[in-house]
Order: C-alpha cells, then sequence, then structure tokens
C-alpha cells in the first residue's frame, strides 16, 4: 500500500491540517475585528467522544518544537504570546497559574479591578454598608462571650471566635472616613456601648484593638476625604457635619465613662512589650483627641481618674522613648487652662518632679528633636502652672530659682526655657519672694549676660521681632523693679547693674526701644490705612475695632516699647547719673524723658482692674496703675515729662 496517497486523500499534503508555518498567528493585541475573523473562519470542533472507552481520557497536546537559534534569537518575544505570566511558578502539583496575558492587557484588567473594589468601598462606606460592619461587629462580640462563658477554661473553644472579634473590630477603622453617617449610627444603634464594653475583656489584646479603634475614630483630621459638596453644608455653628458628627461621637463617650476606662487599661499594659507600649500611645492619643475637641474635659479627666500620678511617674523613667514625650506633652495640655489640674499637680509633687527631670539638662543638651521636644513640654508645664500663687511657693521651696539660676549660667539649650520660667515665677504679687531669691542666688550676673550677649552680635533689622530670652529677661526686670523693696541691697545691686561699664546696660534698653518704636510705626501705618478705608464706607470705628488695634499694636512693638519705657523710668527716677545719661542719649534722636512718659500714659490708660491687681502689688500694695501713676509722676518734677 502506498502510505502517500492515503495521506494525499486525507488532504494532509496540501496543508489543510498543516500545523507548521502556514499556521495564523494572533497578535498579541488582537482587535474585535480579528477576533471575528478568527471566529468565522474556524473549523467546527469535533464532538467529544461519548463511549465509555473515552471516558477520562484527554487528547495529547501537540507539541511545538523551538530551534535553539530561535530561543536565543533577541527579535521575538520574551515569552510565547508575549505572556507576561509564562515564566511563572508553578504550585508542587505541577498546575499554572498564569494568565496567558500580556503586561498591558494585565494592566488594563487591573485598572477596572480596582474601579471594582473602589466602588465595593464607597457602598461599605454607606449607610447600610455602614450598619453591616456595625451589625457584624456586634455578633463577633457576642459569640465570643458566649464561647468564653462556656468554655472559660477551654482557650482552643473560643480562639476562633476571638480571631473573629479581631477582625471585626479591626473592620470599624474605615468607619473613620466617613464621621457624617457611621458615627451618629454607632451611637444610635448601641454599637458604640458593646466597643466600650470590650476595654474590659479578658484578652488584653481586645482591649488594645479597641483602644486603637477609638484613636482612629476620635482624630479631629476624620472625614477629609469626604465629598467636599457635603462638608460645605454647615449650620449657624460654622461647623461640618463631620466636626458635629465627632462632638457627637466624643460627648457618648465621655457619658460611657471611657476615660475613667481608659486609664484603668494602663494598669494593664506592660511597656515592655510592644503591643502593649502601642496601646498606651493610642490611649495618649484618645485623651489628646478629647481634649482637642474640648478643653473643659482636662478637669475630670484629671479629677476622676489617675491620670496625672501616672504621667508624672511616666516623665521620670530613665530610658526616653515616645510614650515619655507623650506623656510629657500630655500634662503640658492638661495644665494649660484649669486652676484645679495646677492645683493639683501641686499637691501630687509635681513642682519636684518637673524640676528632678529637668535638672539633667543642666549640664547636657537632648540627645535629638524628640526629646528636645520633651523638654520643651515640660517647661511650657512648669510655666503653666507657675500662673497659681500656690504653685510659685511650691517652686521657691524646691529650690526652682537656684536651678534655673544654674541653667542660665550653663549656657545649654536650656537657658533660654530657664529665663521663661523664671519670668513666670517672678510675676505678680506672689512672686516677689522669688525676686529677692533670684538677686541672693545671685541670679542678675547670669541674666544681664544673657540680656547683653546680642550685643556682640550682628544686630537684627530695626523692625525683626525681639528675641525670646531677650523679651523674658524684660519681663524678670520689670518684676524686679515692681518687688524688690527700696533702699534694701537687692535694690541697690540691681541698680548697679545699669550704672557699671558706663552705663552699658541703660545703651541697651534704648537700642531694644528703637527697634520697638520702629515695629510700632509700620503697625500704626497698617491701622491708619484701615482706619481711613473703614472711615471712606461712612463708618466710624467703634469699640471693637478700637480694642483689635490696640492688641495688634501690643504685638507689633508696643507691649515691648511699654516693658522697656517701665525699666527706663525706675531707673531714671532712682539714680540721678542714669537719669542725665539718659537724657543726653534720647536727645541725640530727636526724644527725651516726655516720650517715655507718654508711653507709659497709654501704658495707664489701658489696663484694667483685674490686669493691674495681677501685674501688681510692689511697694507698700500698690497696684500696677498706682505704681505708673507715681512714675509719670517723677519724670514730670522737672518738666521733661509735661503733658
Amino acid at each position: 500500500m502506498n502510505v502517500d496517497e492515503l495521506f494525499k486523500g486525507a488532504g494532509f499534503a496540501s496543508g489543510k491540517y498543516s500545523t507548521g508555518g502556514n499556521k495564523r498567528k494572533m497578535p498579541d493585541n488582537p482587535n474585535p475585528e480579528f477576533l471575528k475573523k478568527m471566529k468565522t473562519d474556524a473549523p467546527p470542533a469535533p464532538a467529544p467522544p461519548t463511549n465509555g472507552s473515552a471516558k477520562g481520557k484527554e487528547r495529547a497536546p501537540a507539541v511545538e518544537v523551538i530551534d535553539e537559534d530561535d530561543e536565543m534569537n533577541g527579535d521575538g518575544d520574551f515569552a510565547p504570546g508575549g505572556d507576561a505570566d509564562y515564566f511563572a511558578e508553578e504550585d508542587d502539583e505541577g498546575r499554572f497559574f498564569g494568565g496567558g496575558l500580556t503586561g498591558e492587557q494585565k494592566e488594563i484588567l487591573n485598572i477596572f479591578d480596582n474601579a471594582g473594589e473602589q466602588a465595593d468601598d464607597s457602598g461599605a462606606l454607606a449607610l447600610p454598608g455602614i450598619r453591616r460592619t456595625l451589625l457584624r461587629f456586634e455578633r463577633a462580640a457576642a459569640r465570643n462571650q458566649d464561647h468564653r462563658s462556656k468554655w472559660p477554661d477551654d482557650p482552643t473553644k473560643f480562639i476562633d471566635s476571638e480571631a473573629d472579634l479581631d477582625g471585626a473590630l479591626k473592620a470599624l477603622l474605615p468607619l473613620a472616613q466617613a464621621p457624617a453617617l457611621a458615627y451618629p449610627e454607632l451611637v444610635r444603634s448601641g454599637t458604640l456601648e458593646v466597643l466600650i464594653g470590650l476595654l474590659s475583656h479578658e484578652n488584653v489584646d481586645i482591649a488594645i484593638d479597641v483602644v486603637e479603634v477609638l484613636h482612629e475614630l476620635t482624630d479631629e483630621d476624620v472625614g477629609e476625604a469626604v465629598d467636599e459638596d457635603e462638608e460645605e453644608e454647615e449650620e449657624e455653628g460654622g461647623t461640618t457635619r463631620s466636626e458635629r458628627a465627632l462632638k457627637e461621637l466624643i460627648n457618648a463617650l465621655v457619658q460611657h465613662s471611657v476615660m475613667e476606662l481608659l486609664v484603668d487599661n494602663m494598669k494593664r499594659l506592660n511597656e515592655a512589650e510592644e503591643s502593649d507600649r502601642q496601646g498606651v500611645y493610642h490611649i495618649l492619643g484618645v485623651f489628646e483627641n478629647v481634649l482637642s475637641s474640648d478643653p473643659s474635659l482636662s478637669q475630670p479627666l484629671v479629677a476622676k481618674t489617675a491620670i496625672l500620678p501616672w504621667i508624672l511617674d511616666r516623665i521620670q523613667a530613665k530610658a526616653h522613648d515616645d510614650n515619655r514625650s507623650y506623656a510629657a506633652e500630655m500634662l503640658s495640655i492638661v495644665l494649660q487652662t484649669n486652676r484645679e489640674n495646677r492645683l493639683f499637680f501641686g499637691e501630687k509633687d509635681g513642682v519636684e518632679s518637673i524640676l528632678k527631670v529637668l535638672s539633667q539638662y543642666r549640664r547636657r543638651d537632648p540627645a535629638d528633636a524628640d526629646e528636645t521636644e520633651f523638654m520643651e513640654n515640660l517647661f511650657d508645664a512648669l510655666c503653666s502652672a507657675l500662673a497659681e500663687p500656690e504653685v510659685k511657693k511650691l517652686f521657691l521651696d524646691a529650690e526652682g530659682v537656684e536651678l534655673m539660676n544654674l541653667m542660665i549660667k550653663d549656657k545649654k539649650q536650656s537657658r533660654t526655657l530657664a529665663i521663661k520660667t523664671l519670668d513666670f515665677a517672678l510675676s505678680g504679687p506672689a512672686g516677689a519672694p522669688a525676686c529677692v531669691a533670684l538677686i541672693e542666688d545671685g541670679g542678675l550676673k547670669g541674666l544681664f549676660a544673657a540680656f547683653m550677649g546680642k550685643v556682640a552680635k550682628k544686630k537684627h533689622a530695626a523692625e525683626a521681632p525681639l528675641p525670646q530670652d531677650t523679651a523674658h529677661v524684660l519681663g524678670i526686670l520689670a518684676s524686679l523693679f515692681t518687688h524688690i523693696p527700696s533702699e534694701t541691697p537687692a535694690r541697690i545691686r540691681l541698680l548697679a547693674k545699669f550704672v557699671e561699664s558706663e552705663y552699658e546696660k541703660a545703651d541697651r534698653l534704648l537700642d531694644i526701644r528703637d527697634g520697638a518704636a520702629a515695629r510700632l510705626r509700620a503697625t500704626e501705618k497698617e491701622i491708619g490705612v484701615e482706619r481711613v478705608e473703614l472711615e471712606a464706607t461712612g463708618e466710624k470705628p467703634g469699640k471693637e475695632e478700637e480694642e483689635t488695634w490696640y492688641l495688634r499694636r501690643l504685638d507689633g512693638g508696643l507691649f515691648t516699647l511699654q516693658t522697656v519705657d517701665y525699666i527706663l523710668a525706675w531707673i531714671a527716677m532712682e539714680d540721678d547719673g542714669v537719669r542725665a545719661h539718659l537724657e543726653q542719649m534720647l536727645a541725640r534722636k530727636s526724644l527725651s524723658l516726655r516720650d517715655v512718659v507718654g508711653t507709659l500714659r497709654v501704658y495707664r490708660d489701658n489696663i484694667d482692674a483685674e490686669d493691674s491687681a495681677a501685674r501688681g502689688e510692689g511697694e507698700g500694695g500698690l497696684s500696677q496703675s498706682d505704681i505708673l501713676e507715681g512714675l509719670i509722676g517723677a519724670l514730670q518734677t522737672d518738666g521733661q515729662g509735661g503733658e
């Protein structure tokens, strides 16, 4: 039999069934027309065998042998058909998970997949999706509680439900993206009570999960991704829907005693463990968020919990870390405005605790920026507390004045902050004993070294703001002249500083005065333009506008000018040599003591009774207004300060 004839009859010789060079190749990115043509040209697929002998058998795949030269040819695709998954690894059973798609095709599909995921996310943050999320969480919590009650001694029985609860808690985190919808539903449905109840869960990790959720939900930046159109809907108070929802959530948390529960959880956490350390950080974060929303809550936080003793203990840790820094920041926050908190701080030996921690920065600077912030927060907390007379006494008794003097002399980073602290400690009637202590401890030398230190350096522009340390030195000098009794050794030592070295310190005061006056002139020019514009509309400046402008003048150089002229008036009144020198130096700039008197009159006329008492009482129990009146009268005795 002629085998060739058989194959010719079957059509193989003609290439009808050839799988070689005449086969049609599909391009990497076939267009619809090409696919349609391929479909019409393709022969019908043979029907699958129906007999039992063919069952379970598969047709052997055709194998195309590629020449080694072709394989090495760089002109072809890196893989057959440009399949991006061609070289993907197979699994242990030899199955291949490649998609058969090119990189461009995969990118297109990924775009559609991501669009679908975003649609799912937006649906989850719609009200029905939010309710489903809350319901799943409640069911997970109930199931875990049920399993724990049934098998309390067999963790294997409730471990799965605990894992489900952990996942359900983490599913609550995205709710912070839609506070306007999620928070009212969270409160209304009662789910918030379930969430708060889990703070007492037997598993500390679950309690930490709850704290993380609360930290995220109470963040002041929640809802930033919400549609701008929704956020632009404002009520009379000018707050957005997200802000109102956050306020509602925080109020509900406070009503359910969440702050007390959070502080109780601090006792359960061991900061040697990373997860527990993060838990403490989140708890402090919740407190910061709550107080940022409503600062008045700092008083019940301190009064009803043990947070303040915990903070005072935490800041004294030898090793520095994030939680130690956060504790110092929280201390600064709770002492910022509340008198009750400051007094409680004093009762708990807070002044001594802070001074003990700060003493390490007398001879060394903080190691990094984080520790620098820690040190600054402690100084800020101490300055806030020193607003209370009772704390001033505690500061004096704890030798705080002496420590600040040492810090000023040692010239480390803490120097400026120590000067600031003394400014707060010496101010007001209760600061008089500290004024005496400062001079008796030899603090004038370091203080005036800081005061004169800027002279040797390149002078700032006339309108540049006064450096903070110089501004606080002026405040200290004003307090010293107010409170140190006349004809005492301390008073004589203070006056002598302005006489020595050919009145260089008096000249320094005049230089500062020039800068403050220049800044004030620029501010007055701006206010003058605004006044003209207002009057051009037919309106006259009212009391509110005048008060606003006066505050701007204070910030724009007037406060510094008033403080400097207050000191100049004292030294001119008490020493004839200083007075003659001041008159001579002022005359060179076409000025006189009349200009100093003019500043003091504005100071006197704008000081109210409450502020006068707070700044006041110098010798004989005189108020600040009385002292200013006396200085004005003394400078007018020779006609220099006349009207």
